[in-house]
């Protein structure tokens, strides 16, 4: 059965919906959805989900991890190299020092303004159909988290570029961090190449383009990932048979841990098997197991 998750390598040129269309026509499957959204001129890892697993990409871990090249004297529409170019202005005499002294102000929870073309929505629109209609509107800033940056490589040029090691939590967009460091260095700067090296736990190392994938299916040797493999950052509570079956028929049933309460757990059987997420609340002296996603109800 198709119940699990496709690690993929998305190529560029495609949009993360026709990576899922793809996959859907591929393995003829209704149900597949996928992690985190990127863009076409994007590669790397995309989490694609399949049949039941879908309705575990709300629980997966949302940090992410990026290979980035930003171009310094340039500006762009789009704040990547896909759009129409604002300003072009050769900037030879910019340093690696200057650039890595700006750096630190990127660290941390900071405020980013999304690009104008991207997917976030306002008033109900969705951005990037707002800025090809050609209305203008005030584009809110939002708080995201920067773990780390690391500095991958420098080359010096007239157009010098930037590659970079980037960490960060759900919702960051590296376009915005190419442009804003661009801004503060007074050079402009867009983002010129992106690779996604990490993604809701799954890594470049071990994905699959979607040719590997067609390959592996018409030899019959693809596998879906567990489940559950994604979910190792959420706590485990085992269950013996009896409250294990009266969990799958989506009844509350007493929590024997002191996990705090709200906490998102992986509920197995006590064979091993996965049966699927539960929430703990308290509950006059006890902590029950309120399921939120049986992954394996009894029919």
């Amino acid at each position: 059965m198709n119940n699990g998750f496709l690690n993929l390598n998305k190529s560029v040129g495609f949009t993360s919906h026709d990576c899922v269309a793809k996959v859907r026509r591929l393995l003829n499957l209704k149900r597949v959805g996928h992690a985190g959204t990127l863009d076409p001129a994007a590669t790397g890892v995309l989490p694609i989900a399949l049949g039941r697993a879908t309705r575990l990409l709300q629980y997966l871990p949302q940090d992410k991890a990026y290979h980035a090249t930003i171009r310094f004297g340039l500006t762009t529409a789009t704040d990547d190299l896909e759009g129409n170019v604002l300003s072009s202005q050769p900037v030879p005499w910019l340093t690696l020092e200057a650039v890595t002294a700006k750096l630190p102000l990127f660290e941390g929870k900071i405020q980013q303004v999304p690009p104008n073309y991207s997917a976030i929505q306002v008033q109900g629109k969705r951005l990037y159909d707002l800025a090809r209609s050609g209305e203008s509107i005030e584009v809110p800033s939002r708080s995201v988290e920067i773990y780390s940056l690391e500095v991958l490589d420098w080359r010096s040029s007239e157009f010098p570029e930037l590659e970079l090691a980037i960490d960060c939590g759900s919702g960051t967009y590296i376009r915005s961090i190419a442009r804003d460091l661009g801004a503060m260095l007074a050079t402009g700067g867009t983002l010129a190449k992106l690779i996604r090296t990490d993604s809701s736990g799954f890594t470049i190392g071990d994905s699959l383009t979607l040719d590997e994938f067609a390959l592996q299916l018409q030899d019959d040797l693809f596998l879906p990932i567990a489940p559950d493999v994604a979910l190792s950052h959420l706590p485990i509570i085992t269950l013996p048979e009896e409250p294990a079956k009266r969990w799958r028929w989506g009844q509350k049933v007493v929590a024997n841990d002191t996990l705090a309460d709200g906490t998102i757990v992986r509920i197995y059987h006590e064979d091993g098997r996965f049966l699927g997420i539960a929430q703990v609340l308290k509950a006059d002296t006890n902590r029950l197991l309120v399921p939120q996603m049986v992954f394996e109800p009894i029919s």
